[in-house]
């Protein structure tokens, strides 16, 4: 096959809806902003060449705008028919500008973001190598931490159980959740957690629920637990906030999740605001956009933990120079056929070419909306 001189010749969208067993409430449940989570919304893009290649990549979205980022991306995929797929930096730029008129950030690059990610996982499978080994990887595994059990919804005990689970199938680090209400809870979760744990990695996710003054207090009587990290204690958007708590704490701090572009990165990074950058491919638009983030927080030497995702987030953070964590999220694995290998506290990145995993038939009987768009125009396939 001649690659070089390929084309795009069909993109599948497919908008699929994925219930979660038990309903799920962090902080922002508890302080009244937000209802339980019981479903994400996905979005995938299948991208196939003239040539026969195939690309796989997915965004997703929690509580509201799984439909519009679908519909979205139904509106700009004509733009990519005809178009060399290993030319990924224009692409994004011409689907970005295509809907300029919506934004640079949030909903419009969201969408994108799955057919961006597809591209990637195009090329590296037409390179016949992992998507970490096409970016250059630092290293062959990445320490991964867990964060689905320890939801503010989950009883004390079972959060408890579920930290031992995961310790004893090779997770390398437990996360949980805090900004209850009433902080007392807050410590008695952390203090369980740790006496299970002893000497072993332990971060906590404020979920952005605290005020400066909340998050200082809560900061310095965390800092008897020796934490990783404290994450998100303010609202993602106070850059200067959090570079003054980062002044203030021992304990290093985390945040950037809920940001939508590479910009609004470097904006954290400029304020000198986190230790741990956290970055989400599929919310900044894609891998060429988390690859701009990557080099600027390399740049300003902080350490990366990329969030949700892992089966893309693998990649990236193996591609990173400074040592990096990877979250272990459960929930999206009926989707994929596929499950990532665990040992020693760190998650192997897999040898199968591209990001390595294949759309399930789960997640095909799931599918709520799908359209293909080809060289003859858009055809829905199912609504």
């Amino acid at each position: 096959m001649n690659t070089a001189s390929d084309r795009i010749g069909s993109v599948v969208l497919s908008r699929v809806d994925l219930p979660l067993d038990t309903p799920i409430s962090d902080a922002k449940v508890l302080t009244g902003r937000q209802k339980p989570l019981t479903s994400v919304s996905m979005l995938f893009a299948e991208i196939r060449t003239e040539e026969g290649w195939e690309g796989v990549g997915y965004t997703y979205s929690k509580r509201a705008g799984g439909p519009g980022q679908y519909a979205h991306a139904r509106e700009v995929a004509p733009e990519l028919i005809g178009e060399d797929p290993n030319d990924i930096q224009r692409i994004w730029t011409k689907l970005v500008w295509a809907g300029a008129s919506v934004g640079r950030s949030g909903l419009a690059t969201q969408a994108i973001a799955a057919i961006d990610i597809a591209l990637w996982d195009l090329k590296a499978k037409r390179a016949r190598l992992p998507l970490a080994k096409l970016l250059g990887a630092h290293r062959d595994a990445v320490a991964c931490y867990n964060t689905s059990g320890g939801f503010l919804s989950t009883p004390l005990e079972q959060v408890v159980d579920n930290t031992r689970a995961a310790r004893e199938a090779g997770i390398g680090g437990i996360k949980i959740k805090v900004g209850h209400p009433d902080r007392r809870a807050d410590l008695a979760r952390v203090a369980a957690v740790r006496e299970e744990l002893g000497d072993f990695p332990l971060m906590v996710d404020a979920n952005q629920q605290w005020d400066r003054g909340t998050a200082t207090r809560m900061g310095r009587v965390l800092e008897e637990f020796d934490l990783v990290w404290i994450e998100e204690p303010l609202d993602a958007y106070d850059a200067v906030g959090h570079a003054a708590l980062a002044r203030e704490l021992a304990t290093p701090i985390a945040t950037g999740e809920m940001l939508t572009s590479a910009f609004e990165h470097r904006e954290l990074l400029r304020h000198e605001s986190v230790d741990f950058l956290q970055p989400d491919a599929a919310r900044v638009g894609g891998i060429t956009p988390f690859l701009a983030v990557m080099a600027a927080g390399r740049d300003a030497g902080v350490r990366l933990a990329p969030h949700f995702a892992m089966e893309i987030h693998l990649h990236l953070a193996a591609a990173y120079e400074l040592d990096p964590w990877v979250e272990h999220f459960d929930w999206l694995q009926p989707l994929f056929d596929e499950r990532p290998e665990i040992a020693d506290g760190r998650m192997v990145v897999p040898g199968r070419p591209g990001l390595g995993i294949t759309i399930s038939e789960q997640a095909r009987a799931w599918t709520v909306q799908q359209a293909r768009t080809d060289a003859d125009g858009t055809t829905a396939l199912a609504e």
